[in-house]
C-alpha cells in the first residue's frame, strides 16, 4: 500500500484515476505501474466535449514514463472508449498521455529537453529508447509546436534548396526572415514542393507577403508567381547565384583564352584561376602586384574580369534610375565584348533585371538560408547521418 500511495503521489492522477497497484521487478530494472478509474466514472467526447455514457474498454496498453533510478517504468490501463451521440464512439483522453503516443507526458518534456541538448542517437541511449522512437518524439514535438503557432504576417521569405543526400535528393526550406526562423520544408525542389508552403498560408497571408528572395531556379519563380498575389514583382533574384554564373563565364574565358596562348608557347595564364575568381577588395595582399601586372597586359579575361567587378556595383545604388542607368551601361559594354560566355550571362541577367533590381526596394537575401543550409551540412556529416543516407 505504501508503494502504490507513493506512486500516486507522484503520478498525480486527476478524479476519477487512481494507481491500483505496483510491480517491481528487481532483476528486469523496472517498475510497472495500473492506473484505473472508478467504476461510476463519467467521461466527456474527445471531439466536442459532451459528457456521454461509458461504451467499453479496449484491450490493455502501456505506456513508457519517467525511469525511477536506474528502473523503466512503464504505466498499463485499458483506455476507455465513449458513445457520442453526435460523433459516435471514441477513445477518451488519458491524463497521462497525448491521443496516439506510447509515451506518457512527462517522459515526453523529459526527452525533448534531453534531445535538444543531444545527437538523436546519443539522446536515444541516455533515455534508453530506440532511435526511430527519438525521432518520433521531436517530429511529435515539432507538429505540436507549428499547431501552436500564431498566425502571423511573413512579410519577407527566403526559399533555398539543399541536397538532403546522396543521388541528387533535394530539400526546400522556406524561411521567415525577418524572424530568421525555418516555416516550412519540403521534399525534392519542384514547383510543387513551394507550393505546399504557399498553400498552407490563408489568403491573408500570401496577400501580406512583400517579398520572397531566391534564386534563379524556374520551378520557385513559376510557383511564387501563381500562389501569391502580384507574385512576379515580389521576387528578389540573390546576388550569389548571379555573382556565380558571371564568374562562371570569367573562368570560360580564362580557359579559353589560356589554351590559345599554350598554343602559342605563352604560359602567361597558367596558375591564374583563382586570381580572376577573387572580386577587388579581397584580393589577397600577396597577389596583388602580380593580378596589377596581368591586368596591364590588357588580356581578354582581363576584360571579362573587369565587367564581372562592374556588376557587382549595379547592387550598390541607392536609388532604382540610377542602377538602370548602370545597367545599360553595363549591358552594352558586355554584349559588346566579343567574349561569348560574358554575352550569354549579360543577355540572362536582361531576361531577369527587374527582379534583380527589388532588391533596392526590400534590401533581403537568402544568407540566412545560406546559413541553416550549413547546418544541414554538418548534421550530414555525422556517422547516423550517413547511414540513412544510405538506405
Amino acid at each position: 500500500m505504501r508503494d502504490v500511495a507513493l506512486f500516486a503521489r507522484l503520478l498525480d492522477l486527476p478524479n476519477p484515476w487512481r494507481v491500483e497497484r505496483v510491480g517491481l521487478d528487481p532483476e528486469e530494472q523496472r517498475i510497472d505501474l495500473w492506473p484505473v478509474h472508478r467504476r461510476d466514472a463519467g467521461f466527456t467526447c474527445p471531439e466536442c466535449g459532451t459528457r456521454s455514457p461509458l461504451h467499453d474498454h479496449l484491450p490493455s496498453r502501456k505506456w513508457r514514463h519517467l525511469d525511477h533510478g536506474e528502473c523503466t517504468t512503464y504505466l498499463h490501463a485499458r483506455p476507455p472508449r465513449v458513445d457520442c451521440p453526435e460523433h459516435g464512439i471514441h477513445q477518451v483522453r488519458l491524463p497521462w498521455a497525448l491521443p496516439g503516443c506510447r509515451f506518457t507526458i512527462p517522459f515526453e518534456r523529459r526527452a525533448i529537453d534531453v534531445l535538444l541538448q543531444a545527437d538523436v542517437l546519443g539522446g536515444a541511449e541516455l533515455l534508453r529508447i530506440s532511435w526511430d522512437e527519438a525521432w518520433h518524439l521531436m517530429e511529435r514535438a515539432v507538429a505540436r509546436g507549428q499547431r501552436a503557432k500564431r498566425r502571423r504576417v511573413m512579410a519577407r521569405l527566403g526559399v533555398d534548396e539543399k541536397a538532403a543526400s546522396k543521388g541528387h535528393r533535394y530539400i526546400t526550406p522556406v524561411f521567415d526572415l525577418d524572424r530568421s526562423a525555418v516555416e516550412y520544408i519540403a521534399d525534392e525542389r519542384k514547383k510543387a514542393s513551394l507550393d505546399g508552403s504557399y498553400l498552407s498560408l490563408t489568403k491573408e497571408q500570401r496577400a501580406g507577403i512583400e517579398a520572397v528572395a531566391m534564386d534563379m531556379w524556374e520551378p520557385f519563380i513559376a510557383s511564387t508567381v501563381e500562389q501569391v498575389p502580384a507574385g512576379r514583382s515580389k521576387i528578389v533574384f540573390d546576388r550569389f547565384p548571379v555573382m556565380k554564373h558571371m564568374t562562371g563565364a570569367v573562368d570560360a574565358v580564362r580557359k579559353w583564352e589560356h589554351r590559345r596562348l599554350q598554343a602559342e608557347g605563352d604560359d602567361t595564364l597558367k596558375k591564374t584561376k583563382y586570381l580572376w575568381l577573387y572580386s577587388e577588395e579581397n584580393l589577397p595582399e600577396s597577389c596583388r602586384e602580380r593580378f596589377a601586372a596581368l591586368r596591364a597586359l590588357h588580356l581578354k579575361t582581363g576584360r571579362a574580369w573587369a565587367i564581372k567587378e562592374s556588376l557587382r556595383d549595379l547592387r550598390g545604388y541607392r536609388r532604382r534610375g540610377r542602377a538602370l542607368r548602370h545597367r545599360r551601361h553595363w549591358y552594352f559594354w558586355a554584349t559588346h565584348s566579343r567574349l561569348e560566355p560574358v554575352i550569354e550571362v549579360a543577355r540572362m541577367i536582361r531576361d531577369h533585371l527587374d527582379n534583380i533590381l527589388t532588391y533596392l526596394d526590400h534590401r533581403i537575401t537568402t544568407a540566412t538560408c545560406e546559413g541553416f543550409n550549413s547546418k544541414i551540412q554538418t548534421i550530414k556529416k555525422t556517422p547516423m547521418a550517413s547511414a540513412i543516407g544510405s538506405i
